[in-house]
């Protein structure tokens, strides 16, 4: 895995852009370095490192994820998800344990929220007799980030929604004065209400949320 780490980051380098990399440390409230590689970009490059390497074809190999996470500049975390993805369909149900790895380090919205519908989302519906019941867990966990991972990883499932477990979880989260935990209850909220309104209009009129979650997720019902 050494080599094809290597590969990337001499193709990353090449294209390193200082005056970029303000800007975006400045809107990930500088919690970490970049290169300055916009997506647009970093898009094109990984689909090059992909086809020059022929990795994708390969095993998954977990390794590279880790080897790509220590690395300081928050590209590489990126294209560590990237790869992460490429494999979702194949994953086993060993595999939250190294998404939960990835959430609680280096842990901000950017990688949480992505690791929240993909893998975590996919793994929970291709497993629902066994990711559910972790996902139980980390609904409560002292760790702020799998909280938010819980309650947003059912984002994308609309009529597939587990409804009581989407309340429960909320329900169990509804004290919280943390803003990411507010937030990711307005958003699943939200989305949630796209598939059945009428559903969360009930649960929002007779839950007692914060106002920040009671707004996102009242958003689209009028």
């Amino acid at each position: 895995m050494e080599k094809y780490i290597l590969q990337l980051k001499t193709l990353f380098e090449e294209h390193r852009s200082p005056e970029n990399a303000l800007a975006m440390e400045r809107y990930m409230k500088n919690h970490f370095p970049f290169l300055g590689i916009k997506k647009p970009l970093r898009a094109e490059l990984e689909k090059r490192f992909y086809t020059e390497t022929g990795l994708a074809k390969e095993l998954f190999d977990e390794r590279f994820i880790r080897l790509l996470w220590e690395l300081p500049e928050r590209e590489y975390q990126y294209a560590a998800l990237g790869y992460l993805a490429k494999f979702s369909r194949k994953l086993e149900p060993q595999a939250l344990g190294l998404a939960k790895e990835l959430i609680t380090e280096k842990s901000w919205w950017d990688t949480v929220d992505a690791l929240a519908s993909n893998p975590v989302g996919a793994l929970a519906a291709r497993f629902p007799d066994s990711i559910p019941l972790e996902m139980d867990k980390w609904a409560v966990s002292d760790n702020m980030w799998l909280r938010r991972t819980a309650i947003l990883h059912q984002l994308k499932y609309k009529d597939d929604t587990d409804e009581s477990r989407l309340y429960t979880y909320i329900g169990q989260n509804a004290d919280s004065r943390e803003f990411f935990i507010q937030k990711a209850i307005g958003w699943a909220l939200r989305e949630y209400s796209k598939t059945n309104p009428d559903s969360v209009r009930e649960f929002i009129q007779n839950t007692k949320l914060a106002a920040l979650s009671r707004r996102e997720g009242s958003k689209y019902l009028g």
